[in-house]
């Protein structure tokens, strides 16, 4: 047996007895923390994982798979720190795994396959009670390996916003909008196929060190917001002079966005649900696959506009949405924003952070696959399969992790079960930006600080699923 394999397996043996598991005859699987009304009652959420057939645009139907049958799945509240019991099924004919993207919760629920967490089994049901916190605009969604189908894993519309409400919310808004991004029919291609280039700007001194050629990459027939094509399904109504709370998720399965509203400006309150030190006004939004932004707007520019990406070809194959003004008519305009750089640490604070810990260094490498094969992806010169041992992190130490990209391609990067702090983006000291998901440009390196409070296996991951499904992937044992 494997080393690591047999860490996973140790792990969730001890999780398993500690946790008391019961698996029912019918594929039911639940958690029994001592209350059998847990186990008969009600659920405070439930999750259907079911085939549905998504009409995104007038004569365009999307068969996918999705939570009680809506693309994004229904809005989950909960409340900071109450206990939530959890009830999901399903209707399909593969074992799934359900993350929940943000939430501080132990392996066994957390929805990662390499952490030894439950599966929902094909045609089963799996209940469990969680703990929800921190506050925050969190998400659930599939953690299933798609490899090359793609009609599985984050492809899927399995996907949903989770938001957990603060013990205490001023509520400084009129309007609450929560918006999800996706993509549709993808297939495979080659990076000279694509008919348009990444949405990052390139930095000062970024030069490319990547000269062999890519594999497959993918992209989209079709582009959405909350499951329908610009100019399809409802327009945002507001007033003038409102004040709206923008949430915005990007569950791509690959790619990055940009977002702007012309006439308007963005004051960026919370990054991955977190809220910043300094918030500040942006004309563009960027989000990597699985971030989130808060956002406030002020409306009072009226007219009816695009809220959209400033990618036209994105835009006109449907990643807008209209925002129409109350006594307002006409076209919807679009306008195009200025061409500024994203900027995370104009969110933080230019002070100095405490020396961690430990300093661990994480080398992003390529082995490219060539024309028609897939890349494969490493962790300071290994693919995940080869890592061995989970990596140590100390409970309640502050360990600093260096991302370093020696690859061309973006990585927006993610944690489990824990948040980190930007310390250093591209040489820029910060501090005090909370997030569990930063994009690292192409031959870059960022810094953060992480400090694990939970025990157990912590899965480290690209966000895209490409590069998740193909090596860029690694353990963390926090003991």
């Amino acid at each position: 047996m494997h080393e690591s394999d047999k860490t996973r397996r140790e792990f969730l043996a001890r999780m398993t007895s500690s946790a008391g598991l019961l698996f029912g005859p019918t594929g039911v699987a639940s958690i029994n923390a001592g209350d059998d009304a847990d186990l008969r009652g009600p659920a405070d959420v439930v999750l259907r994982i079911a085939p549905v057939q998504l009409e995104i645009a007038p004569g365009r139907t999307i068969t996918t798979v999705a939570y009680n049958g809506t693309v994004p799945g229904p809005l989950i509240r909960f409340r900071e720190g109450v206990n939530a019991t959890v009830d999901i099924f399903n209707d399909t004919d593969a074992a799934e795994y359900v993350h929940w993207h943000g939430f501080d919760v132990p392996t066994d629920v957390d929805g990662a396959e390499e952490e030894g967490s439950l599966a929902v089994p094909a045609r089963g049901r799996l209940r469990y009670r969680i703990v929800p916190l921190p506050s925050g605009c969190r998400y659930v969604h599939t953690h299933a390996m798609s490899m090359s189908d793609l009609n599985r894993g984050a492809f899927t519309g399995q996907f949903a916003f989770a938001h957990i409400e603060p013990k205490t919310n001023p509520g400084r808004y009129d309007q609450e909008i929560f918006l999800a991004t996706h993509e549709w029919e993808p297939f495979l291609t080659s990076v000279e196929e694509q008919e348009d280039s990444s949405p990052q700007q390139p930095l000062p001194g970024h030069k490319s060190m990547d000269t062999n050629p890519h594999g497959w990459e993918v992209d989209y027939r079709h582009f959405t917001i909350n499951g329908r094509c610009l100019g399809h399904g409802e327009p945002i109504r507001v007033k003038e002079g409102q004040t709206v709370l923008f949430h915005f998720l990007n569950a791509s399965a690959t790619n990055s966005v940009r977002f702007a509203l012309p006439g308007h400006r963005f004051e960026v309150v919370a990054l991955d649900g977190n809220p910043v030190p300094h918030p500040q006004l942006v004309d563009v939004l960027e989000l990597g696959t699985a971030e989130r932004i808060d956002a406030v707007v002020l409306m009072d520019a009226p007219g009816i506009w695009i809220l959209g990406t400033p990618m036209d070809r994105r835009r006109e194959k449907g990643m807008g949405i209209v925002v129409e003004y109350a006594n307002r008519t006409g076209k919807p305009r679009w306008v195009k924003p200025p061409n500024d750089s994203w900027d995370y640490t104009i969110f933080g604070k230019n002070r100095s952070v405490p020396q961690p810990h430990e300093v661990i260094p994480l080398v992003i490498g390529h082995i490219s696959g060539g024309k028609g094969a897939f890349d494969q992806w490493t962790i300071n010169g290994k693919g995940y399969d080869a890592q061995g041992q989970p990596t140590r992190l100390a409970k309640g130490k502050r360990h600093r992790l260096v991302f370093d990209n020696q690859t061309d391609d973006v990585h927006p990067v993610h944690i489990h079960r824990t948040s980190f702090e930007l310390t250093n983006v591209y040489g820029k000291p910060t501090s005090g930006v909370m997030k569990d998901v930063v994009m690292v440009q192409g031959n870059q390196k960022i810094e953060v600080d992480v400090t694990p409070l939970m025990e157990g296996l912590t899965l480290f991951h690209c966000h895209q699923q490409l590069h998740m499904d193909y090596g860029f992937k690694m353990l963390f044992n926090v003991i």
